[in-house]
């Protein structure tokens, strides 16, 4: 038995729907497929149509797209998180969004065919899907508010606070994109200049 396979189902499942029986985390158990990714690497590319949703089993790995010419950090996803290009996985049409590997990675793919197969007939994975969805819009909506009402210094500490793994693990220019500044910006953030 995977037992990184059923660590990552228990922490995906217990961070959307943790009242989800043991039945209905080995069904998504049963159906996810095990990609093992080395550092450095694009998983998805602009263009491409994002055909699963993905959990992170082991590693780190960023969505980002390029705005006049830079790169512009989405999203970061690492243990027990979940990465999905929103748009691309429900209309099945191609991304605009890039995923890359900032770490070695281990990740489970739930595909979307068999996702979408399963929500017709298993109650307990249609509201997981759900919860999967509700949260995407919650975090998409406290990022939006965050851009607009807090300062660099304010988005730099809810950030630390609240994803410390980010802070700790993932390059200093990507987080100077995530949170829409300069690494000059965050640099002075960070020791408090700002």
């Amino acid at each position: 038995m995977d037992t990184l396979l059923r660590d990552t189902v228990n922490a995906v499942v217990n961070s959307r729907f943790p009242e989800m029986s043991a039945e209905g985390r080995r069904l998504i158990e049963s159906i996810l497929i095990r990609k093992d990714l080395p550092k450095g690497i694009i998983a998805l590319n602009e263009g491409e149509i994002a055909r699963e949703i993905i959990f992170v089993g082991k590693g780190m790995l960023r969505q980002y797209y390029y705005k006049n010419g830079k790169d512009v950090t989405e999203h970061f996803s690492y243990e027990g998180c979940i990465l999905m290009c929103i748009e691309s996985f429900l209309k099945q049409e191609p991304t605009r969004l890039m995923v890359e590997t900032l770490e070695a990675a281990v990740i489970y793919q739930f595909p979307y065919a068999t996702l979408q197969k399963l929500t017709k007939e298993n109650p307990e994975v249609d509201m997981f899907y759900r919860k999967i969805l509700e949260h995407s819009l919650i975090t998409s909506q406290i990022k939006a508010d965050s851009w607009r009402f807090e300062s660099a210094r304010e988005r730099y500490h809810l950030l630390f606070e609240r994803h410390p793994e980010i802070i700790k693990r993932a390059p200093l220019a990507n987080i100077a994109s995530y949170l829409l500044m300069t690494p000059e910006t965050l640099s002075r953030v960070r020791s408090g200049v700002l």
